[in-house]
């Protein structure tokens, strides 16, 4: 394998589990509190969605560059 075809799918599977562990904290409604302040849950539904476009698209990009 090719060094930017190794780098693209590591950045892939650590935009994953990102993207999975936003899922968790959604779904198990985890409470994070910072400053005494507690964190909305919307801004885990947006990062979500980035996290998971960036781990498909890195994907896709070692997988044509590797043709």
């Amino acid at each position: 394998m090719k060094s930017p075809i190794v780098g693209l799918r590591v950045s892939s599977v650590i935009f994953g589990l990102m993207c999975l562990a936003q899922v968790l904290r959604l779904v198990t409604q985890i409470e994070v509190v910072v400053a005494g302040h507690q964190v909305p849950f919307w801004p885990n539904a947006i990062a979500f969605v980035i996290l998971g476009g960036l781990s498909i698209w890195t994907w896709q990009l070692s997988s044509t560059a590797s043709r």
